[in-house]
């Protein structure tokens, strides 16, 4: 795939700031001479960054977005098995030893990213140990994240889980205001198009949230966030005890 480089729109859409998870945990020297070797990218909805089975050549410190991890069946079916947003790196596995990819990486929420080649990111981990322990409790996380996903399929009501996802990519662009269209939505909650509308319908009556031609708001998180199955509050507890002890 080819991939958009731009000069300096994403540290402009962003401000400058980090707010990958992985990346804000180092200490500030060793963040600086991470970012020195990687290039920053953007990408737009439904854009493909690998394909289940493909080589791969980079990985991406998300600092804006959401990713899905989508496993495709021999008879055509796909279901969402996981998601990267500002917590995450997509091509982790590449940084453990696996060299292609083991699903597609699909674009949900509008990307800005960091871009690192593999080769250069083990070379990285290799020189620092923060980096190395950051990326450890990541995999964790994605193996937590991956089994929690299973279960809240089956346990939880579709609005529940509608809530988490929207609260998921809200968090994911430090913002109540994002891109999401009903398939997208769909994918990730493993029903039809026309139930995701139901449900938006409903939150939207009940002033939870805006939703108009793929672009959400947020208008009552709070509200939304009650309404959320437990996997959202989970899911927001690990995160920060894996990284929320910064080293400076």
């Amino acid at each position: 795939m080819n991939d958009t480089i731009v000069s300096n729109c994403a540290s402009q859409r962003n401000n400058g700031a980090i707010y990958n998870r992985i990346l804000q945990a180092l200490p500030s020297k060793v963040r600086e001479e991470v970012l020195r070797v990687c290039h920053p990218v953007e990408f737009p909805p439904t854009h493909v960054i690998y394909r289940a089975g493909e080589a791969v050549e980079h990985a991406y410190f998300i600092n804006s977005g959401l990713v899905s991890l989508i496993k495709g069946m021999a008879d055509g079916r796909t279901t969402v098995i996981g998601a990267v947003g500002t917590e995450g790196l997509v091509g982790v596995f590449a940084a453990a030893g696996f060299e292609r990819a083991l699903a597609d990486y699909i674009v949900e929420v509008p990307v800005v990213a960091f871009r690192v080649r593999r080769s250069v990111l083990h070379r990285e981990m290799a020189q620092h140990a923060a980096l190395r322990h950051s990326v450890m409790k990541y995999l964790f996380l994605i193996s937590d994240r991956i089994a929690e996903i299973s279960a809240c399929n089956r346990l939880h009501s579709l609005e529940q889980r509608c809530c988490q996802w929207l609260l998921v990519a809200s968090d994911s662009t430090c913002s109540d205001e994002f891109h999401l269209t009903h398939e997208f939505l769909a994918l990730l909650l493993g029903v039809q198009r026309s139930s995701v509308s139901t449900t938006a319908k409903g939150l939207q009556k009940r002033g939870r949230i805006r939703y108009s031609y793929g672009h959400i708001t947020i208008l009552d998180r709070a509200a939304l966030e009650a309404n959320a199955c437990e996997c959202y509050r989970t899911r927001r507890r690990r995160i920060d005890e894996a990284f929320d002890s910064p080293a400076v």
